[in-house]
Parts: C-alpha cells; structure tokens; sequence
C-alpha cells in the first residue's frame, strides 16, 4: 500500500531534483528524506531517481512524478467528502480574491457565512487574476471571485452580478491637453467615450495580469491606440488616487463605487474636489460579470456549496444578476 508520506517527499524531491533543497523545504534531514525515498523504491520495486550530478528522474520516477500529484489530490478530495458526510461542523475553505475586490465583496459575504458555520476555518488567498487562477488549478484555493471568463481551465464558474469597468479622466488633465476645449470633449465623452479622443493623454494603469487591465488593452487594441502609460501598479486605489490628482487616465470598476461601502465618502469627496468625471465605454468587454469559480475535477466540498448560496444571497446589486 503506498505510503502518502513518501510519494509527497518524493514530490517535492522530484520537483527540486536536488536532495538538500527538498529536505530543506520539507524542514527534515536530507537522511530523513532519503529513507522515505528509500521506501518508496521498495514499494514499487523500481529506481526512482539516478543519483547523478544533477540528480534526474528515471522513466520510472517521471511516470510516478506524472501521477503523484494526482493521488494526493485524490486522497484530499476523499477525506473532504468523508468530511462532509460525517460532520459539517468543522473544516477549512481557501477563498481566492483579490483585495480591493474582496473589500467590497467579502463584508456581505464573510458574516453571515462564519455566523452560520463557526466551526469552518476560512483563509483568503489574495492575488491578481493571474495568480488567482494559478491557485485554482493547483489546488490552493477552493473557490476564487473575479470577473467571467475565468482563464483557467476546468473550472466551473456561478455568476454572481454584472460589473461596468469605467473610464476616469480628470479635468485637470483635460485642460492641458485640451486648452480652451474642456466642456466639449466632456461632451463628446459623455456621448460616446471614445477613447481615441484621449489618445495625447497619459493613463495611469495596472500592472499585466489583472483582468481590468486586460479588458483596457483590449479596448486599446479594438481602438487601434497605443497608450502613453506613465506608471503601472498593483493597486487599483492607487491608480484612482493618482488619477485624481491628475496624473493620468484611469479605469475602474463600477462596484466599487457602492453606496454601501464604508470608503465612499472619502472616495465621493475625492471625486468631486478633483473634479474627476466617469465614462461609460461603448465597448462590450467593459461590461461584464462578476462570478465565482471552482474546480470542477475536483470534489466541491459543502464549504464551498454554501459559500456560494449565502454569496448569491447577499450580494447587493440583484438588479444587475444574470439570469439562470
């Protein structure tokens, strides 16, 4: 019978192919590691590593490496769902969000959830887009939150409300460009947002790897325009911060902009005294909608099942749901 202890030392052995470093990140002894390496080769009866300078794989060992991550993930989704049949008062659910977006989503979510299940231990994973899906397909996080389509692939995806990404441009910046012109190209931007307009403009966006930055050069690329980008983070408050001191165009979503958030006075007040003015975009990809995803080879744990009710549930924009 395989020992799972030895086929996830051999895992991470088989992923560093270097001993000392495996052993290190599993806090054993490189003895340590070796015998349960050891042991695993007794069990199957077969080399699994060729002890060279560097160490490699033997065919054995990369046909093993090729199914171990798969056997451990079976044995993980097996205790949840025996879990789940013996008792729901305790267990864990990994959510993937990202921060400004869990900051608006979460607090409608997270107290009614842990109100009702006390016993689950919840742990949020934060990231871009990118880095969120990367924890969906591996196994990191149970569910992630994020705008449709998700990139990953074999995931099942629950539709939660639709989300507008708007274009911000401040009439500070309007005036430079656009000496004399101000209230006309407001105008013409109200009517039709046409970003070529803006094209002399500096925006100010986030980094590659965020979906609202994906949906912007894509609004780009339709446009045929090449941005002059002048700074790139992380933060989509920052970028809002730096918009509205007239550093450069931005985009941002409509969500965050709820009245029911704690942060809209400070961000009204910012609007309105840098005189920043909201677009809405003639472009399809800029209005979306906002989902959660999971893995659907894997087991969906009760956890996860009832995260979802109380999401649909308590997200406050029902005008704006999908239809099932």
């Amino acid at each position: 019978m395989i020992n799972f202890l030895n086929l996830e030392y051999f895992l991470v052995a088989a992923e560093e192919l270097n001993f000392t470093r495996a052993a290190k990140k599993l806090f054993i002894s490189q003895q340590s590691l070796s015998n349960h390496i050891s042991n695993l080769e007794k069990e199957f009866d077969v080399v699994l590593f060729n002890r060279t300078s560097p160490l490699t794989l033997t065919y054995a060992g990369q046909a093993l490496k090729a199914r171990a991550r798969e056997l451990l993930d079976l044995r993980d989704e097996t205790y949840k769902e025996i879990s789940d049949i013996k008792d729901f008062s305790t267990g864990q659910l990994a959510i993937g969000v990202s921060h400004t977006r869990g900051r608006v989503i979460l607090p409608e979510i997270l107290p009614t959830y842990q109100a009702q299940f006390p016993g689950i231990e919840l742990r949020l994973v934060e990231g871009n887009s990118s880095q969120l899906a990367s924890d969906l397909l591996h196994g990191n996080v149970d569910l992630m939150i994020d705008l449709l389509p998700f990139t990953v692939e074999n995931v099942e995806t629950v539709p939660i409300c639709g989300e507008e990404i708007l274009m911000v441009v401040p009439d500070e910046l309007l005036k430079k460009i656009y000496p004399n012109r101000l209230e006309e190209i407001k105008q013409i931007l109200s009517s039709t947002a046409d970003v070529t307009l803006l094209e002399r403009c500096p925006f100010v966006l986030l980094k590659k790897g965020n979906r609202i930055r994906t949906i912007s050069d894509e609004i780009f690329e339709d446009a045929q325009m090449s941005p002059r980008v002048v700074l790139e983070t992380e933060n989509i408050e920052t970028v809002l911060a730096l918009c509205a001191k007239g550093m450069g165009i931005t985009f941002y979503p409509k969500m965050f902009m709820n009245p029911d958030q704690s942060s809209r006075s400070y961000r009204n007040a910012m609007l309105e005294n840098s005189h920043l003015n909201l677009y809405s975009l003639n472009y399809s990809r800029a209005h979306g909608v906002l989902g959660i995803g999971y893995h659907k080879g894997r087991y969906m744990s009760r956890a996860t099942r009832e995260f979802i009710r109380i999401a649909r549930e308590r997200i406050p924009y029902p005008a704006d749901r999908p239809a099932e």
